[in-house]
């Protein structure tokens, strides 16, 4: 950052991310450390390559003002990546209420007795920022992204993909054991019926053979004796 007077500038290094055939951009922040308005002109040793916006201006009193620089697409890289460029930024303090559009070159003459602060900054190129590598490290050739665990401790794809397989084989069995409860309880309801009939029955039975002399006392028991093993059967069913 630079200390100036008048203006506080960052950066002092202008840093373009050199791409071929491409237009690049940064930025720069001036920032009025004064009670006064400030006026400020940026100038380059070579205006075909660079745009500047913008490349004159005014800074009100304790504000600041953001200037973008753009390079122009370059055909071919420079030489080690270095370059020779560099920029000049002047401001000198103007009457109160002044406007972009007031400014003059004349401002900036110090033979005119302005006093005029400079500050030269340098253009540097670095390298673009690298895409991340689609293959993660340590994984091994043939093997599938899904097996493996993930660093934050997450379930992976092949562990979701059993525990849905064990849900679906669960779901399946829940299937089977209530239609197997279904059909148990129908059998049950069946060997409810019966009973009750065979108990009508007995009872109609009963009626009758108390009219006799108990010639139908045989009868009886054998049908109480069917009666249990039907029930019998069926509860153990159940």
């Amino acid at each position: 950052m630079s200390t100036g007077e008048l203006l506080d500038i960052e950066p002092l290094e202008l840093k373009f991310p050199f791409e071929l055939k491409k237009q690049i951009s940064c930025s720069l922040q001036l920032s009025n450390k004064t009670d006064s308005y400030v006026a400020f002109k940026v100038k380059t040793t070579n205006p075909k390559k660079y745009c500047v916006r913008p490349n004159t201006g005014v800074v009100l009193p304790r504000s600041t003002c953001d200037v973008i620089v753009t390079m122009q697409a370059q055909k071919e890289a420079p030489a080690d990546m270095q370059c020779k460029d560099k920029f000049l930024l002047q401001s000198v303090k103007v009457n109160d209420g002044t406007t972009a559009k007031d400014i003059t070159a004349e401002m900036f003459n110090k033979e005119s007795g302005n006093v005029v602060e400079e500050c030269k900054l340098r253009v540097v190129y670095v390298a673009p920022p690298q895409p991340p590598s689609p293959v993660p490290e340590g994984s091994e050739e043939g093997s599938s992204p899904r097996g493996s665990v993930s660093d934050n401790g997450n379930i992976n794809g092949s562990e979701v993909a059993s525990v849905t397989r064990l849900y679906d084989e669960l779901q399946d069995k829940s299937v089977e054991a209530r239609a197997l409860i279904k059909k148990l309880t129908e059998e049950k309801n069946n060997a409810l019926q019966q009973s009750n009939k065979l108990r009508q029955e007995l009872e109609l039975l009963r009626r009758e053979g108390s009219k006799s002399q108990g010639g139908i006392s045989f009868m009886i028991v054998v049908v109480i004796g069917l009666l249990g093993i039907i029930l019998g059967y069926f509860m153990k069913k159940t």
